[in-house]
């Protein structure tokens, strides 16, 4: 059984939803967690308080993305054009979201002055984020912790054993979290984090002796500013989250008082960036590990870099590296050079942080089918597309999922029945022509390879940075877009090849980092526990 999510759409009161939850998970503490999902589980559907009700089980949540398959690229010269003025539209799309070689360098070379500038002092457009997390794994660490994992469609409890030898076990189970939670009051969203965690523990029956706590490394993908392993403050939420009232207050603040108000004994050891935790997951396995990357819902890059060349560091340590988050879907805030177009501008306007994270929505799965439902819109307003007609699901604002695309960029029939399906469907557009599919098809690669090639952009700078792209190095990126996405992998490695040359595919792999959130947020917490005597700011609990 998965996860279930019960929604009532025609619900005018969101605020009367996150007074319930506030109230409810305030509450919770003194219920058991069976029983508190068993009350959600029966309030009636025509509540106006209530929106959600999760049925939560160890079963993970099934992806929407197809298996991984390469694209059926579209031969523009074999789509006969109904007329002049829609090949010339076709062709004007073609150019505008083309990354040509000289392109790619030029943002490369852009990303890495701001990489620079974002070692140098803090405030910067690439934020470079001391992680705290110095040194490097060789796979022989060993001992038992837990994950949290946040930011993204699902919250996720990992239970995590390191068994030395680059041999992990784990347990783990998904939480849909509501679309609400994520915009509501943030007490009620970390109170439900922890009962998501309790509710873990007492699934998978994992006791603790005396006064004892469970060391758990918690994952929470958005940015922040790190003043050491197990704190720091929110810069800004991304991905659709606003809850509200966190900005610049400590995550880690906020799960441990949730964690003690109903007695749980965990203690977040290490508050982790999803890329960070990317990076030490990849490494346990593959030493030679030097970058971990997000390319998901949204995206995000982490790098080992010398702390002499962290000119804005003032700590002091003994160590050579330390790994930056970089929080580089911020990347161009001001403009200067990634070829937005009005599609982009439009998706930017009506997302829930216009004027932000401008390089993450033009790569990250969460914009892409966006991105492409807007340049749709404009040919079908232009009588270019479907002979004009509009789909009533179309209209809506994302309607067009990046599975689709997914589907659509792997359909290779001579008469595209994958992407007739996804139209006709799902989409509910009348009978459509091949000439129609064909064009559809065209549209989403040119927004999934433009995708890709950027993501090779950022990746080509740190590469150059760090020099790395000399030697035998690896790269380990998680994330269903890279994952799933037909040829997205292939597209970056071209992508680098046009920068470096040929040499690039013989040092440098790139190799997918399964559950680097779960088992990298693990990892740290070892590091952090390990240094525990050392840092006797990582003892003290956090305060609101």
């Amino acid at each position: 059984m998965t996860p279930r999510v019960i929604r009532n759409p025609l619900d005018p009161k969101p605020f009367i939803f996150t007074s319930f939850l506030s109230l409810f998970f305030s509450l919770s503490f003194f219920l058991s967690p069976s029983l508190i999902f068993f009350i959600l589980s029966i309030f009636p559907l025509s509540s106006p308080a209530l929106v959600i009700s999760v049925i939560m089980t160890s079963t993970p949540i099934a992806s929407k993305f197809i298996p991984k398959a390469s694209r059926a690229s579209v031969d523009v010269s074999q789509i006969t054009f109904t007329s002049d003025k829609q090949k010339s539209a076709v062709d004007a799309l073609v150019h505008e979201f083309d990354i040509s070689p000289q392109l790619l360098q030029d943002i490369k070379k852009n990303f890495m002055a701001g990489m620079q500038k974002g070692l140098k002092k803090d405030g910067e457009t690439l934020a470079m984020i001391t992680s705290y997390v110095v040194g490097r794994l060789d796979g022989s660490e060993t001992g038992s912790y837990l994950a949290l994992d946040v930011g993204g469609t699902n919250l996720r409890v990992v239970s995590v054993h390191l068994a030395g030898g680059g041999e992990i076990v784990t347990r783990q189970t998904k939480y849909r979290i509501d679309e609400r939670l994520k915009v509501g009051e943030s007490k009620a969203l970390f109170d439900f984090m922890a009962v998501c965690v309790d509710s873990f523990l007492d699934e998978h029956q994992i006791a603790v002796r005396g006064d004892t706590q469970i060391e758990l490394g918690f994952t929470f993908s958005f940015p922040v500013l790190q003043t050491s392993i197990n704190r720091g403050t929110l810069i800004s939420w991304t991905k659709g989250f606003n809850a509200a009232g966190m900005v610049g207050k400590d995550p880690v603040a906020f799960l441990q008082d949730a964690f003690n108000r109903r007695h749980i004994p965990v203690r977040v050891a290490a508050l982790v960036n999803d890329t960070v935790g990317t990076l030490l997951a990849h490494a346990y396995h593959n030493p030679e590990t030097v970058m971990g990357v997000i390319l998901g819902t949204g995206c995000n890059g982490a790098y080992i870099e010398r702390i002499n060349n962290i000119e804005k560091w003032k700590g002091g340590s003994s160590a050579k590296e330390m790994i930056i988050n970089m929080e580089f879907g911020a990347f161009d805030k001001e403009r200067e050079i990634l070829p937005l177009t009005m599609f982009d501008n439009k998706m930017d306007r009506k997302s829930v942080n216009p004027n932000k994270q401008i390089f993450e929505k033009m790569i990250a799965g969460m914009y892409l089918g966006e991105i492409t439902r807007n340049v749709l819109l404009n040919l079908i307003d232009r009588r270019l597309l479907f002979q004009g007609h509009i789909s009533p699901d179309l209209n809506q604002m994302w309607t067009f999922e990046t599975a689709y695309m997914s589907t659509i960029e792997a359909d290779g029939s001579p008469h595209l029945h994958a992407t007739r399906k996804i139209l006709e469907s799902t989409l509910s557009f009348p009978a459509t022509s091949l000439n129609d599919r064909q064009i559809v098809k065209l549209v989403v690669e040119l927004v999934g390879k433009r995708a890709a090639r950027l993501s090779a952009a950022a990746i080509a700078g740190i590469l150059e940075h760090t020099g790395a792209w000399h030697q035998k190095a690896a790269i380990g990126i998680d994330g269903s877009l890279f994952e799933y996405y037909p040829s997205f992998d292939t597209d970056i490695m071209d992508g680098l090849v046009e920068v470096f040359g040929q040499d690039v595919r013989n040092n440098i792999s790139i190799g997918l980092a399964q559950d680097g959130s779960g088992v990298g947020a693990a990892l740290c917490a070892l590091l952090a526990a390990k240094h525990a005597n050392s840092n006797d700011s990582g003892k003290d609990t956090p305060a609101i």
